[in-house]
């Protein structure tokens, strides 16, 4: 079961080029959230310290705007991850993820990451990367949805 996790981790952006036994030291430390089907991880302008990998079911981020209504910005589904911003800027939480589906999910927070920094700095530099690159792709993409061919 672990291996099977480390594997699904490797092949995320986030944690690509990240050793093995790194992975595993993380596992070691996060935990294992279940939600059902309508609940909500987190919800905007919640704090955040906490990031979740999905390994079961699907979510949808969701941005409420002037009128209240929630807009739905994306679905993800296992394999994706979410909430790594709040761990990056240390602000409160930029739209809220409900489950779509029921989920399982590994949540890893800040501390976790700090024990990482602990460990081994330059594996901890490249989580840090990894994660900025993934936002910087994920803000290419939406300017593209908003301005489209500019």
């Amino acid at each position: 079961m672990r291996a099977t996790r480390i594997q699904m981790l490797q092949q995320m952006a986030v944690f690509g080029a990240i050793r093995a036994d790194v992975l595993e030291f993380l596992l070691g430390l996060s935990r294992t959230v279940q939600l059902a089907r309508g609940e909500f991880f987190f919800r905007q302008g919640d704090p955040g310290d906490t990031m979740f990998v999905l390994e079961s079911g699907a979510v949808e981020v969701l941005k409420e705007v002037a009128d209240h209504q929630p807009y739905v910005l994306r679905r993800l589904a296992a394999g994706d991850c979410f909430g790594e911003m709040a761990l990056m800027d240390l602000a409160p939480r930029s739209a809220s993820v409900r489950a779509v589906e029921d989920c399982v999910a590994i949540q890893i927070s800040t501390a976790d990451l700090l024990r990482i920094y602990e460990r081994d700095i330059e594996q901890f530099v490249l989580i840090e990367m990894n994660m900025g690159r993934e936002l910087s792709r994920r803000l290419r993409e939406a300017d593209e949805r908003l301005f489209p061919g500019r």
